[in-house]
């Protein structure tokens, strides 16, 4: 990690005083919907962000189907949508529950809860020419649930600013994962794809690459029954189709200079059902599996050779961290680089994004932005979030 006091952007953060540590909750539930991972973060003089404990807690069959529906236009979506939202607090809390008894803390230790909900809707810019970002949660029900303060809607500011709302982790992967002459990449493969550029000049940049896991994930659970395809293991006993993956690297989004943010607006089921059509031949599953395992990669790589030239090191958080299959074929699309876990730089990949978010909440309670205009596109930095108090 930089050492405090060596913020990327905005001036140097307040932060406690030597000896002393402000404790934090985030939580984070990402696109691929498997679950949510939380994590007790401390911020001191010391360390810009140190996690102590983490926990992951699934959701419920009936909870997942019904954020996953919401992804989509539907009946009585109004209803649907509190309703999920409720639900989903009320696991947001047992997992505040379960992370305070593995730290033996009193919710008081905890000066406040960055809980970033579940998006269902991602359309920065269209529409009216600001769109809408929208992430289900009940704040307010969690901190009455928790009775720790809660910092939430962390993207609609950035939006209202002119930007895409998304990614907002780049600031802190400088912070944690920056090194000082070095040209750094971080990749988080989650649902969705998004890079960090951290340039050895110490400019930042970041956006989506396009589909992480949430392509994979689906194809998996439709023909296997599997929520996922552990360590890669069924795409790895498949072939790649160059004709089809050409087709799917077809898409514009691809082409798109940042800065850009994607989502299941884009990358779900129909999406690629229509490209499996339009490919005409069949195709075998597990070669479907792994020309998508080809399309995440390529993409990435790609992405990393245009915009982080010269970039030795590309740390890779997210659940695809995991997926050996996938790490083999960037490492192979990238033999210019180190490709390794963010375990091995000190953040094992289920925390950075739970930790990010503590520390946006950390920044919103000091006032300081939270956000980068160069990679958002927003008019300038903003203080990110709003607070629900205890």
């Amino acid at each position: 990690m930089n050492p405090a006091g060596s913020a990327p952007y905005g001036g140097d953060p307040p932060v406690p005083a030597q000896g002393s540590a402000v404790r934090y909750i985030g939580l984070m539930s990402g696109t691929s919907l498997d679950g949510i991972d939380g994590v007790v973060a401390e911020v001191s003089a010391a360390h810009p962000l140190r996690v102590t404990h983490h926990r992951a807690l699934p959701f419920s069959p009936e909870l997942r189907s019904e954020l996953l529906a919401l992804n989509a236009a539907g009946d009585d979506e109004l209803h649907r949508a509190a309703l999920a939202g409720n639900a989903l607090s009320r696991r947001y809390a047992d997992a505040v529950a379960a992370l305070l008894a593995d730290a033996g803390l009193a919710p008081s230790a905890i000066r406040a809860i960055g809980a970033h909900g579940q998006t269902v809707r991602h359309r920065p810019q269209e529409f009216d020419g600001t769109g809408y970002t929208l992430q289900l949660q009940n704040p307010s029900l969690l901190a009455e649930r928790t009775g720790i303060p809660v910092v939430a809607d962390f993207r609609s500011r950035d939006l209202a600013a002119g930007g895409q709302g998304a990614p907002l982790v780049p600031a802190f992967h400088a912070q944690v994962f920056g090194r000082p002459g070095r040209t750094v990449g971080v990749l988080n493969l989650g649902g969705i794809a998004n890079l960090s550029v951290l340039a050895a000049d110490g400019r930042i940049a970041g956006f989506d690459c396009g589909p992480g896991n949430v392509l994979l994930d689906h194809w998996c659970r439709a023909h296997t029954g599997a929520p996922f395809d552990r360590d890669g293991a069924w795409a790895a006993g498949g072939r790649a189709l160059p004709e089809l993956l050409a087709r799917l690297r077809a898409d514009p989004y691809f082409g798109r200079q940042p800065p850009k943010s994607t989502g299941r607006d884009l990358f779900h089921a129909d999406w690629l059902d229509a490209r499996l059509a339009s490919h005409g031949a069949a195709v075998a599953p597990v070669d479907v599996q792994a020309t998508l395992a080809a399309l995440t990669a390529t993409a990435c790589a790609d992405d990393v050779r245009r915009h982080a030239p010269g970039c030795a090191s590309l740390v890779v958080c997210g659940g695809g961290a995991l997926n050996g299959e996938l790490m083999r074929r960037l490492q192979r699309a990238l033999p210019e680089a180190t490709v390794e876990s963010s375990d091995r730089h000190g953040l094992p990949p289920l925390q950075v994004e739970a930790a990010a978010f503590a520390w946006l909440a950390h920044r919103m309670l000091q006032g300081l932005p939270g956000s980068l205009p160069e990679v958002t596109g927003a008019r300038g930095p903003r203080v990110l979030g709003a607070l629900y108090p205890a």
